[in-house]
């Protein structure tokens, strides 16, 4: 029996820009943007947004951190910010923004993309508990990142 996971996701065209979408911007798809950068080593043009502009999560900083990467700079933007258009690939994050984006102008239909990403915010524990659940998102996105985009 052949392998059927390329029968199952139809073969995507080659993806020079991608957006990721979250609720405010402040903590998956800026870990996402920036997982994006490293992993294409700059062969992608990466943005990402939210809905709304909320304020960088000190949590998400931490956890990137880790990884040798510096968000503390990140300035969140917002749909508004963007040209949807202009990418190749949107991918939302959240079942909210997946919702909002079904709803706007894309390159084509088949650019967006949905990537359901537990929101680490909702973390309970004391410090260590929740620096792992950032964790396990950051992984979860590189991990989905590499294989969705095999450079």
């Amino acid at each position: 029996m052949t392998d059927q996971s390329p029968e199952q996701e139809p073969a995507k065209a080659p993806v020079k820009s991608v957006l990721f979408v979250c609720n405010q911007n402040a903590v998956r798809s800026p870990m996402a943007e920036a997982l994006a950068k490293r992993h294409s080593k700059r062969r992608l043009f990466v943005e990402s947004a939210g809905l709304i502009a909320g304020a960088l999560d000190p949590f998400t900083v931490s956890a990137m951190a880790e990884e040798k990467i510096d968000l503390s700079g990140h300035k969140a933007l917002t749909l508004a910010d963007v040209d949807l258009t202009a990418f190749d690939a949107v991918i939302a994050l959240t079942a909210e923004s997946h919702a909002h984006l079904k709803k706007q102008s894309l390159k084509s239909p088949e650019s967006l993309e949905f990537w359901p990403t537990p929101d680490p915010t909702d973390s309970e524990g004391n410090r260590n508990q929740v620096m792992d659940s950032y964790r396990l998102v950051r992984d979860h996105l590189e991990l989905r990142i590499a294989d969705r985009f095999p450079f």
